[in-house]
């Protein structure tokens, strides 16, 4: 076996943090699209966007050993 870890793991890691970064530019932009309705949510649920997306971009970046 190999010590540096399965190519499945890398792809998948790289997988789940493209889906995480959509959807937190997805649910960003709905978020700001709806900001008359969310009234004084309209910054917390930016702000859990914005976090969706510093994570999806770290496992997008980040390299497995």
């Amino acid at each position: 076996m190999s010590e540096e870890g399965g190519f499945g793991i890398g792809l998948a890691e790289k997988f789940f943090g493209m889906l995480i970064f959509v959807i937190g530019i997805l649910g960003l932009y709905y978020t700001l699209t709806s900001a008359s309705i969310l009234l004084m949510f309209t910054g917390f649920f930016s702000f859990l966007c914005v976090i969706l997306m510093i994570l999806g971009f770290v496992l997008l970046t980040a390299k497995t050993e």
